[in-house]
């Protein structure tokens, strides 16, 4: 596939395969399992699980982003639409009035995608969908909205890898770059700094579904992202994070051509003061450490 013919995946539906799609994600917020806690609860009927989040869009902020990845922001910015709300407890979460408090307010699926053709409009290159997983439904109800009035530009599914399998196949042919977290190799920090024991299992059934859909991430000749993989690890003080098991799982079972961001902006917040090693930052050694176990690892394609 040329650079030419990457066209943004949802253009390529055949007709009635999104509206699918959306009837189908719909009816899983009536015995909710979007994400792998699987709360099983009503949202339709105002039931609320551990996301606590209904059958609406609610939204904190967007705008065009140029703090993102250098793929995602090119020269006018990434897209960027923040959901309140998370799937994921993380006690050090930057964001937590948005994830934990659910900074943000309840609009409408036309507003969402009244948004969406907002930020195309400003030049950005993508739509970045911030922490989707627990509002996917009402993105893809959206996203159809937008499309019929001129969506084009790539979608990101920007997220905390903590995913339902399903949720992902049901992402097929949707989404053009996913770009999840992989936080943790071990389950006890998993389970300790983010309520999610089962996690590394999860994260890395998700990637590889992810890379099967959209492959290697793909440039076009300005360097802007067209479509593929994209992963995040953020090092965590004291090696909390496991990075060396992380890289050695994205070389050898996902792709060593896999676009990597090892991320060094930890810095202790929310609840992280009370919880040694996390109430300090990372260190530059520590920092040093994470890279060159990356590399050692055989991955060569570092943001």
């Amino acid at each position: 596939m040329t650079q030419q013919s990457i066209r943004p995946a949802y253009l390529t539906l055949l007709p009635g395969a999104l509206a699918d799609k959306v009837r189908q994600a719909e009816a899983i917020l009536k015995d909710c399992v979007l994400c792998p806690r699987g709360c099983r609860i009503d949202r339709t009927a105002g039931e609320l699980g551990f996301c606590r989040t209904g059958d609406k869009p609610v939204v904190s902020s967007w705008g065009p982003h140029f703090g993102e990845e250098r793929p995602l922001v090119g020269m006018h910015g990434s897209g960027t639409i923040f959901f309140a709300h998370c799937n994921l407890g993380c006690i050090f979460c930057q964001n937590h009035t948005i994830s934990h408090l659910g900074e943000g307010s309840e609009i409408s699926h036309e507003r969402l995608a009244g948004i969406m053709l907002e930020l195309q409009d400003r030049g950005c290159h993508n739509i970045n969908l911030v922490t989707p997983t627990h509002q996917t439904p009402m993105i893809l109800r959206s996203l159809s909205i937008a499309i019929d009035e001129g969506l084009s530009i790539p979608i990101v599914y920007n997220c905390g890898g903590y995913e339902s399998l399903e949720l992902i196949q049901l992402l097929d042919d949707v989404i053009d770059i996913y770009m999840p977290d992989i936080k943790y190799a071990d389950t006890e920090p998993a389970l300790h700094y983010s309520k999610a024991a089962a996690y590394p299992a999860v994260a890395k059934a998700a990637l590889k579904e992810m890379r099967r859909q959209v492959g290697d991430l793909v440039l076009d000749k300005r360097g802007i992202a067209l479509r593929g993989l994209l992963v995040r690890h953020l090092v965590l003080p004291g090696g909390a994070a496991g990075t060396r098991e992380v890289v050695k799982f994205i070389a050898e079972e996902i792709s060593r051509n896999t676009y990597v961001n090892i991320m060094d902006q930890y810095h202790p917040c929310y609840r992280a003061y009370d919880e040694p090693p996390l109430d300090r930052r990372i260190t530059a050694n520590e920092y040093a450490e994470a890279v060159k176990l990356a590399l050692d690892a055989g991955l060569n394609r570092l943001d």
